[in-house]
């Protein structure tokens, strides 16, 4: 009877590797509230970064973003809204005459440079955020590597 002495010993072991092992919806709902509140919290900040990036006097903080979303933005809209309407248009003149039958249309953009513009745009923006939340961003620029 001596080794059912052991048994219990090993069921208390096996009991909490199960334990270890399964999480609870109890378990389950705390860690999902803390992650919600972990990105509330990051959320909030990338506003007041925000905010204080627009208000900056250099161009070069509060104008980047801008600039190159309405180049985006402009690309975006010649891409898929004007140069269709363009080449209708083209097509509409060339068969009334207006524009000879051998002159091309405008050149339309190659999609893949655009969305490189468009993701690149983006992916900086969240680079420059997260370096601003590590406490690691410049607030001018500098042209050599001493000058603070």
């Amino acid at each position: 009877m001596t080794p059912l002495l052991g048994i219990g010993e090993l069921v208390t072991g096996i009991g909490k590797v199960a334990d270890d092992l399964f999480t609870s919806d109890e378990e389950r709902l705390k860690i999902a509230l803390q992650e919600k509140a972990i990105e509330t919290e990051l959320v909030k900040g990338q506003m007041e970064i925000d905010k204080t990036e627009a208000q900056h006097a250099s161009v070069f903080v509060a104008g980047w973003r801008p600039f190159i979303g309405w180049v985006g933005g402009v690309a975006l809209a010649y891409q898929f809204v004007l140069y269709p309407l363009m080449v209708w248009s083209w097509a509409w003149f060339q068969s009334r005459g207006w524009v000879p039958a051998n002159q091309n249309p405008p050149p339309v953009l190659k999609a893949d440079e655009l969305w490189v513009l468009v993701s690149g745009m983006l992916g900086i923006a969240g680079l420059r955020s997260f370096d601003k939340a590590k406490g690691t961003q410049t607030d001018k620029v500098s042209l050599t590597k001493n000058e603070n």
